[in-house]
C-alpha cells in the first residue's frame, strides 16, 4: 500500500515539474500568458488519461508556474482553478480518447478570458463594443486547441505505447 502512494505522489511531483519547466521556457518566448497564449505545458494535461496522480500535479504545477511567471494572484487562483477542473475532467473521459482532450480547453475558454479582462485590464473593443470577453475566449481557445488537441494528442499516441512501464499499471486497450 505504502509503494502506491509513494508512487502517486512521485507521478504527481513529476508532472508540477514538467509543467513549470516547459511553462518557463514558453514564457521566455512570451507565450505563457496574456491574450494569447500556446503554454505547450497545457500538453500535460492529457496525463490524466493515464494515471490519476496527474490531477494534483497538474493543479499544483500550474500554480507554481503562474507564481514564478508573476500572473497576478488572481491568475494564480484561477488559472490554477481552470487547470484542475480541465484534469478532473480528462480523468472522467480516461475511456474516450478523443474527448478527453476538451475539458482543459472548456475549462480555459471559460476561466481565463474574465481574468484576463479584469484581473490584467486587457481590452478588446469593435466598434465602441468591449467584446473582451468574447475575444479572449476565442485565443485562449485556440491557444488551448492547439496545445491539449494537438500536442497533447500526440503525447497520448506517444506514451500509450509505453503506459505499463511508465505508469507503472496493466495495459488497457482503449477505444
Amino acid at each position: 500500500m505504502r509503494n502506491k502512494k509513494v508512487l502517486f505522489l512521485t507521478q504527481a511531483a513529476l508532472i508540477a515539474a514538467m509543467y513549470v519547466v516547459l511553462t518557463m521556457f514558453v514564457s521566455a518566448f512570451n507565450l505563457a500568458s496574456g491574450a494569447i497564449q500556446v503554454r505547450i505545458s497545457e500538453a500535460l494535461c492529457i496525463l490524466p488519461f493515464f494515471t490519476p496522480a496527474a490531477v494534483p500535479g497538474l493543479a499544483v504545477g500550474c500554480f507554481l508556474a503562474n507564481l514564478l511567471t508573476g500572473a497576478t494572484v488572481f491568475d494564480i487562483i484561477f488559472g490554477s482553478l481552470a487547470t484542475l477542473i480541465g484534469a478532473v475532467g480528462t480523468y472522467l473521459l480516461r475511456n474516450h480518447r478523443l474527448l478527453c482532450t476538451l475539458p482543459p480547453v472548456i475549462s480555459n475558454m471559460a476561466i481565463i478570458p474574465p481574468v484576463l479582462r479584469f484581473a490584467y485590464g486587457l481590452t478588446f473593443s469593435y466598434h465602441g463594443a468591449d467584446l473582451s470577453i468574447p475575444f479572449f475566449a476565442l485565443t485562449v481557445g485556440i491557444g488551448e486547441v492547439i496545445s491539449v488537441c494537438g500536442l497533447g494528442s500526440l503525447l497520448i499516441r506517444v506514451l500509450d505505447h509505453y503506459r505499463a512501464s511508465i505508469f507503472k499499471q496493466e495495459t488497457v486497450p482503449r477505444v
